[in-house]
């Protein structure tokens, strides 16, 4: 939890120092590229379950 909250919090921090300074926000602006980031992460999960699964 510990690590959600410190993500969060820089988020936050780059969410306003990119907005003080009028660049683009560094995410994704429409729901498909979120979803493309949870596409990344779960199938980051699914090989390691894959891998200890099957291959160990």
């Amino acid at each position: 939890m510990n690590e959600v909250m410190l993500s969060v919090v820089a988020g936050l921090v780059v969410g306003v120092l990119f907005s003080a300074l009028k660049l683009p926000i560094p995410a994704p602006p429409v729901l498909s590229g979120v979803m493309g980031i949870v596409g990344v992460y779960l199938g980051g999960m699914g090989y390691q379950w894959i891998v200890e699964r099957f291959f160990s």
